[in-house]
């Protein structure tokens, strides 16, 4: 059954219910202001909304839940409510996209729980699986369940959650996927802050929007300095791949190296980032004294593994990959321009198309294509590629590279679903699934606030 209501007294209740009232129209008109300077023509970039923000409400600067609210694809000059949910991205992206079979039981579990008993319960089986992973109560409930690195504190998460948006109030409208997803993500958060060593980035669609670049107003790059101040190294994961040219990784992300060179940060900062490119073949450093990017050398950081892959091995995985993307383009009647690179091989639609027709042609490639070495088939939401490895080889090496295990890495990606070429870092580090930068944003805030109340830390200057 569905939570009748909260249990607090009476005096508590109207106190919190004042306090969150008077919060949630000074921040409801604040962004209304700020939104109808804009004249609804463009949208302005993150950092210039962030500095806005700011000069009409200094509260702003701290953590604020609604970002987690995701932004419907219709006129915004229409007041309409928003929504947890990921309807927007959905709408754009496929339903398909909602895939966890985790989430989808917790979802079932609340026909019979109230929000707070499901997260005991799977915090409890939580604990118990990272003790026994074969025999697990939850690897038999769900079969296909993965590793946690870390414990997961979901009822206190979920009363954090609960305090802003209220579900344990709800009666008859049970949490959605986009919720359980917030609620998993924030006790990751709070998990992973304590130890945490090294974080990685998908990018588009989780750094900045698909098809986008980091540039100078980009919200991320203040919080990726501080997240490098704080001793954690921070690396950006991406498909995209260039062997041997620097300068179109560089074209990506030349917001942040712009700001590494303008702020004159000392080597001690910008040798923690990384850039790995091509799901796994490529790691980038940042120049100490020219801040732009060089490539590192294999041998420096390529597991045993990667070093052995023979480069006719390479060539007949992608033959047979590009073969079995137009045969099965031809299938679906979609019209593509194929695209070959040195490691890679993919498709893009020359005609608008559906996600569930590139998620089919990723799917069918993943079943079909056969190969000695380890490859990544996914749907990258435009576009259908196959890479030589994939994002959990790469992370892996990086590990070993950084000296890192894997309780002291998180990764952050919005492709976790059967196609997404994120779901395979869940085999070597904990994981925070986002919907899009806004929920990026946020979750980096959160963890911020909670590495700056570390006291062992040293903050470097």
């Amino acid at each position: 059954m569905l939570a009748p209501g909260c249990a607090w007294g009476q005096h508590k209740a109207l106190f919190l219910g004042q306090q969150a009232a008077h919060s949630l129209q000074h921040r409801v008109v604040t962004r209304v202001l700020l939104h109808s300077t804009s004249n609804g023509t463009s949208r302005q970039g993150d950092g210039a909304k962030q500095r806005k923000a700011r000069e009409v409400d200094p509260s702003l600067t701290d953590v604020a839940y609604w970002d987690l609210l995701s932004h419907p694809d219709i006129d915004e000059s229409i007041s309409r409510a928003k929504s947890a949910s990921d309807a927007a991205v959905l709408r754009r992206k496929g339903h398909l996209k909602e895939q966890d079979k985790l989430i989808e039981f917790m979802r079932e579990m609340h026909e019979t729980h109230t929000c707070e008993e499901v997260m005991m319960k799977v915090e409890r089986w939580v604990w118990e699986h990272r003790s026994d992973p074969r025999r697990s109560k939850l690897k038999r409930i769900v079969p296909t369940v993965g590793s946690f690195f870390t414990p997961l504190r979901l009822a206190d998460a979920f009363r954090e959650y609960d305090a802003f948006f209220h579900l344990s109030r709800r009666k008859y409208v049970p949490p959605n996927f986009a919720e359980l997803r917030h609620i998993l993500n924030i006790a990751q958060i709070h998990a992973s802050a304590d130890a945490l060593r090294l974080i990685t980035f998908d990018a588009d669609g989780t750094l900045y929007a698909d098809g986008h670049h980091i540039e100078q107003d980009n919200e991320m790059i203040e919080l990726f300095v501080e997240l490098m101040k704080s001793n954690v190294d921070v690396a950006i994961v991406t498909a995209a791949g260039y062997p041997g040219d620097a300068s179109k990784f560089e074209n990506r992300i030349q917001g942040l190296l712009a700001a590494f060179k303008a702020r004159k940060l000392p080597a001690s900062i910008t040798n923690r980032f990384h850039l790995m490119g091509g799901e796994c073949n490529y790691l980038l450093r940042v120049s100490p004294d020219s801040k732009h990017l060089e490539f590192v050398p294999d041998e420096e950081w390529q597991t045993a593994e990667m070093l052995s892959w023979d480069d006719e091995d390479i060539k007949e995985l992608l033959d047979d990959a590009q073969a079995h993307l137009l045969e099965g383009a031809a299938r679906l009647c979609m019209p593509v321009q194929m695209v070959r690179k040195t490691r890679s091989v993919g498709v893009i639609p020359t005609q608008p198309t559906i996600y569930e027709v590139l998620e089919e042609l990723a799917i069918s490639v993943q079943q079909n294509l056969i190969s000695k070495l380890p490859f990544c088939a996914f749907n990258g939401g435009n576009d259908v590629f196959v890479d030589v490895g994939n994002k959990s080889i790469g992370l892996d090496a990086l590990m070993r590279h950084l000296d890192c295990y894997p309780y002291e890495v998180l990764h952050v990606g919005d492709r976790f679903s059967d196609t997404g070429n994120d779901t395979a870092t869940r085999d070597c580090c904990s994981i925070v699934w986002v919907a899009n930068p806004e929920e990026t944003g946020f979750f980096i805030k959160t963890l911020l606030k909670d590495i700056s109340q570390r006291k062992r830390m040293p903050y470097i200057e």
